[in-house]
């Protein structure tokens, strides 16, 4: 993909507008999780460095278009950004009508972007209300160009200059990497709850990987569609004839999905439920599955160990629940160890490579969660579709 980045345009005077993806867990108006905000300050810092003035725009939540929400301001963002950059980087909510007058070197933060009437709806007359701020629009954001929205699509067909950030480039360089040419024997882990979800992307990754591995929900459909009994756990019955297309497909390129001979389950779905080690063989009617067991994890840990590619995105069980939270944390160490080239994406992704506390042995964590997958499907996002010279 041919596309001008920040480095490409001289800065200095100039206003840049970055679109940076900054929508981070909240707990009590405290941020829990920071990584987004530390990944997005490359090209800030880069722009304030050639003497450029900088605005940002970030979504936060799901407020309801056009309205304020207290819990979705973005005002904690806003702070923490100051403490990172050790300047003061103001929230501004009535931009439209009063305007905006910085000075080189110094930041400010637009009011959630969400709270925009048209922002969804990737509205023309707002992308020309965020374009008349700037000189240039920089998009940094990778979590949200799978979406045509104002402040990451309307915006860039009227603006003076246009560029793809230092964040966004280092992600579609890493996933191109990962996916135009990759080192066999090729490995990916797709985890969640449901196969509806990442149907598409199960099936793109068939015809080119050797073992995918799937976790959490839908390895109970693959299970189901093998002819096993998964008693209560969660599993979607009418995908199980997909499920099959995908083993057979696969399979008959003389590739393997390993699937899990024995599980923990429990009678509740609770963090406090005791974990009981099963064969597969042997469920009863009202157990769940909620993570895989130590003969299944010995497997693909050495699967992961002969890799050279790996794609990783989604949990293989309930890693929230500390009893439930073995077989992925084996695999984030497996995968840490390995000499393989990796890349983890998704939001419950980035946030198991945080607690196990293996972000620095993953080649490239991206930040992106739906725009991860869709790349992974072959599609072109739209929000970088329009960077493109």
């Amino acid at each position: 993909m041919q596309y001008n980045t920040i480095k490409d345009f001289k800065l200095n005077d100039k206003t840049v507008l970055i679109r940076v993806d900054m929508n981070v867990p909240l707990k009590d108006g405290v941020i829990t999780d920071d990584t987004r905000i530390k990944a997005s300050l490359l090209s800030v810092e880069y722009a304030l460095n050639n003497g450029a003035s900088v605005i940002l725009m970030t979504h936060l939540g799901r407020p309801k278009e056009g309205e304020y929400s207290e819990q979705d301001d973005v005002t904690p963002i806003a702070n923490k950004v100051s403490e990172l950059l050790g300047r003061k980087v103001q929230v501004v909510d009535n931009w439209q009508t009063e305007g905006i007058d910085l000075k080189p070197g110094e930041v400010i933060m637009l009011q959630n972007v969400r709270f925009n009437k048209g922002e969804k709806k990737d509205s023309d007359e707002l992308g020309k209300a965020y374009a008349c701020l700037c000189d240039i629009f920089v998009n940094d954001a990778f979590g949200t160009a799978h979406r045509a929205q104002a402040s990451t699509h309307a915006v860039a067909k009227f603006a003076p200059e246009v560029a793809c950030g230092l964040l966004l480039d280092s992600e579609l360089k890493n996933l191109e990497k990962a996916l135009s040419n990759p080192q066999k024997p090729i490995v990916a882990i797709v985890g969640g709850s449901k196969v509806s979800t990442k149907l598409k992307v199960l099936d793109k990754l068939a015809d080119f990987v050797d073992n995918l591995i799937v976790g959490g929900g839908i390895a109970n459909t693959f299970l189901l569609a093998k002819g096993y009994k998964v008693g209560n756990s969660l599993v979607e019955a009418s995908l199980v004839g997909d499920a099959l297309n995908i083993i057979n497909k696969i399979e008959s390129r003389g590739g393997h999905v390993p699937l899990p001979s024995d599980v923990y389950v429990a009678k509740e779905f609770s963090d406090s439920a005791q974990a009981t080690l099963k064969n597969i063989a042997d469920l009863d009617e009202d157990d769940q599955i909620l993570d895989f067991g130590p003969e299944t994890m010995s497997q693909l840990s050495k699967i992961v160990d002969d890799a050279n590619t790996i794609v990783w995105n989604g949990p293989l069980g309930v890693f929230e629940f500390e009893n439930f939270a073995q077989g992925t944390k084996q695999l984030a160490e497996a995968i840490a160890k390995s000499k393989a080239f990796s890349i983890a994406g998704g939001g419950d992704t980035l946030a198991a490579v945080s607690q196990f506390g293996v972000t620095d042995d993953i080649d490239y964590v991206s930040t992106g969660g739906g725009a991860f997958l869709e790349f992974l499907e072959g599609e072109v996002l739209p929000a970088v579709g329009i960077l493109l010279k």
